[in-house]
């Protein structure tokens, strides 16, 4: 009797004490976005997730909200689908706890224990389409991504809000199989396929070839990928973007179909001839279109949300209103004989971009007019400088999305106008001319550099009204860091006068082909600042205030180092114009002084830069050779990886400059001192003889040279680390106290 007396007394304290845990049940398995919520949190908190619960709320209907209340000692997030589930748990993270998630890096330090909510607080968004990615930023971000790499943007899309992303990895599997199954051969296949830097502007019909063949086993990878891209988005409920079929086809498809009715585009860039268009009017364009939905669908599944971009920086070969909505006719019943469901989105930067002024209304209705008012989403990609929806007329009835493009190539610059940003939506919003604009997103070419304008307009999802972008700043910095520290704030304050009062792109000298400064060109970046430097010294100056107390930050860090690079980027402009004038006053000692803080400027970039993996060339490097499985494959990807961000395509045009040359060149540690070096160092060198034997420098010359050290480099195989190198904030104050004199006597 007393063995059973002492079992249920242990019975009953395990059902007390069971009773008393507050254990919540874990989501059935049948509930993916609660399941996805809770995996996010863990990735995102570790153990500190156990203190949140997530709750389903699939009966309401209307806008995506979400609920924060206290349940308990813990935080219970409710919310209509798995984004609104993420986007809950950032917003309480950013105001009740001071951290940030950012798109590259993170600030996450919760109390022990958490503040609670005095009563539950319902957030609402007004936005039905939260837009993200361009084509482009599927080569210059992430071209060589794995599966961790991905999954991290993905947990930062939802927890953003985002539910519209644009999904075209791993396309190159679906036209494979199409031109297979269309009769083919692999060797006019991979005659066509780019190579994988190259990818977007092969689905956007600007190139043919470039940097291939591609290998089985990327498309094989790829497709793998994509499966799993896709079905985390949509387990989040986001609805991916695919991609249909735009027209542009090999040109051996005339050898497969002789009566093939073959249209070429104007050139492209930098000695890019035109590519091959089947006309719309063929029946072999239905044929494809119809074919490539059915393979694309069978691999990856559908949403029925479709990008085609027919004309990107190319014009059609005919004005003829007919003809066009004639083209996007075709286009959009390619999409829909397949899957009726179809909708088309399709990026208005043709209309923005327009050669020649070659989109004008007639043409522009035209082409919209060919597809039912609810059949096609536009993206107004460059909505925070250059809106198109106020100079074609909301788009003619289409839904719409406004977006911020914000970086054009990769190129490292801090720039952004938040003020813009904010006045441009808040334009949008209030404006009774707006038609069915139905959303925000954001289109950058490249993320990495300015983590401060992806928080301002994706926070603006979940804001109830339109900030005041220096109040908000003053949270920014709070979450950044972890304190409202006054002079991170003062810091932020200097930048929000200087580089993000500015939409160009400011960069450094240093990383254009060496040459004296001509005003006639414009350059990649803007080498001279359209702010005043002083201003953002005292910006670093105040933010290195800030070292004792966050030095040990992440977060900190990236931003000391992105911040002291930036600062002493002009001063490569204000040198090259004394060497010009030490050149021309035929001054050889002056030529040789400033020569010498020149170089050393470009070797502190490398050490610099060193301190943080952001700007490690070596793993954009390694990244593209992870994914080749023999020696060749990893050559073909490391030629891709160096040559899209130096010389860009492999044609050289017969002027000064190339049109694609340093489109997307990198600040990055390795990038100056293994070639931005040797190039200034050749031009040093040929100057100098200049002055010494009383000679005019050659620059046709000095060309032949650049150019062809710049094909050899991207043919080397040379390794770079991939893990930093120094202290970044004592490198940042070293850099800081040996540059300020410069700058302040030269911008007197």
């Amino acid at each position: 009797m007393k063995k059973f007396a002492v079992l249920y007394l242990l019975l009953f304290v395990f059902h007390v004490s069971f009773a008393n845990s507050k254990i919540e049940p874990l989501p059935s398995k049948n509930d993916i976005a609660l399941q996805n919520a809770y995996a996010l949190a863990k990735r995102v908190l570790g153990a500190r997730s156990s203190n949140f619960v997530f709750q389903l709320d699939k009966k309401t209907e209307g806008k995506d909200f979400f609920e924060v209340s206290a349940k308990g000692e813990k935080i219970l997030v409710k919310g209509n689908n798995g984004v609104s589930l993420a986007s809950g748990l950032n917003w309480y993270l950013k105001k009740y706890c001071n951290s940030q998630f950012s798109i590259i890096d993170e600030h996450i330090a919760l109390p022990n224990k958490l503040p609670l909510p005095s009563s539950p607080e319902r957030v609402e968004t007004d936005f039905n389409h939260r837009y993200f990615f361009n084509v482009c930023t599927f080569s210059y971000t992430m071209a060589w991504w794995n599966w961790e790499q991905w999954e991290r943007q993905i947990d930062w899309m939802a927890m953003n809000g985002v539910n519209f992303p644009l999904a075209i990895t791993g396309q190159e599997a679906v036209w494979t199989e199409v031109y297979k199954e269309l009769g083919l051969s692999q060797k006019q296949i991979d005659d066509f396929l780019v190579g994988p830097a190259y990818l977007p502007w092969s689905w956007m019909g600007n190139i043919d070839g470039l940097g291939g063949p591609l290998p089985q086993s990327w498309i094989s990878k790829h497709k793998t990928l994509q499966q799993q891209i896709l079905k985390r988005e949509r387990a989040f409920g986001m609805k991916p973007i695919l991609q249909a079929f735009t027209g542009h086809v090999p040109e051996a498809l005339k050898e497969v179909f002789p009566q093939a009715k073959l249209r070429k585009t104007g050139n492209w860039s930098a000695g890019f001839g035109g590519t091959n268009f089947l006309d719309p009017s063929d029946e072999l364009f239905q044929r494809i279109g119809k074919l490539f939905i059915k393979k694309q669908t069978e691999m990856y599944g559908t949403d029925h949300y479709y990008s085609a971009d027919c004309f990107n920086e190319v014009n059609p070969d005919s004005n003829d209103p007919t003809f066009l909505t004639n083209v996007s006719k075709s286009v959009y019943h390619s999409m829909a004989s397949e899957d009726p469901k179809a909708v088309w989105v399709m990026q208005a930067w043709f209309l923005y971009y327009s050669i020649d002024n070659f989109w004008k209304e007639p043409q522009v209705k035209a082409l919209f007019n060919g597809v039912p008012n609810d059949k096609m989403i536009v993206l107004d990609l460059y909505g925070e400088v250059h809106p198109v929806w106020k100079t074609q007329s909301a788009f003619f009835g289409k839904s719409w999305v406004w977006n911020v493009l914000q970086n054009f190539g990769g190129r490292t610059s801090m720039s952004g106008k938040l003020n813009d940003i904010t006045a441009n939506l808040k334009d949008v919003i209030n404006s009774p001319d707006k038609g069915n604009f139905s959303g925000i997103g954001m289109s950058m070419e490249y993320f990495g550099n300015n983590p401060v304008v992806q928080e301002l307009t994706m926070g603006m999802v979940w804001d109830k009204q339109i900030p005041d972008v220096k109040l908000w700043l003053g949270d920014y910095v709070k979450n950044r860091y972890g304190n409202k520290n006054k002079y991170a704030v003062q810091a932020w304050e200097g930048m929000l006068q200087t580089v993000y009062n500015a939409n160009a792109q400011n960069g450094t000298f240093l990383c254009e082909r060496p040459g004296f400064y001509d005003s006639k060109f414009e350059y990649r970046t803007n080498p001279k600042p359209d702010y005043d430097p002083k201003v953002l010294g005292h910006a670093l100056d105040n933010l290195l205030k800030c070292a004792d107390e966050f030095k040990t930050l992440d977060t900190y860090q990236f931003d000391v180092v992105n911040l002291t690079r930036q600062y002493i980027s002009p001063l490569a402009y204000y040198w090259i114009l004394e060497l010009q004038d030490a050149y021309e006053k035929k001054d050889l000692d002056r030529f040789l002084k400033v020569k010498a803080q020149y170089v050393d400027l470009i070797k502190d970039f490398d050490l610099l830069l060193a301190t943080k993996r952001e700007y490690l060339l070596g793993n954009w490097i390694e990244d593209a050779k992870r994914w080749g499985d023999t020696k060749a494959e990893k050559d073909l990807y490391e030629w891709n990886a160096r040559n899209i961000i130096t010389l860009w395509g492999e044609k050289f045009t017969e002027g000064e400059y190339d049109d694609l040359n340093t489109y997307a060149y990198k600040q990055w540690a390795g990038m100056f001192t293994d070639y931005h070096l040797v190039r200034w160092n050749k031009f040093f060198d040929e100057v100098e003889y200049s002055l010494r034997n009383n000679e005019k420098w050659d620059r046709a010359d000095f060309l032949k040279w650049s150019k062809d050290f710049e094909t050899k480099w991207s043919h080397k195989h040379d390794t770079f680390p991939t893990t930093p190198k120094g202290n970044p904030v004592e490198v940042s104050m070293q850099m800081f106290n040996k540059y300020a004199t410069f700058i302040n006597n030269t911008t007197k």
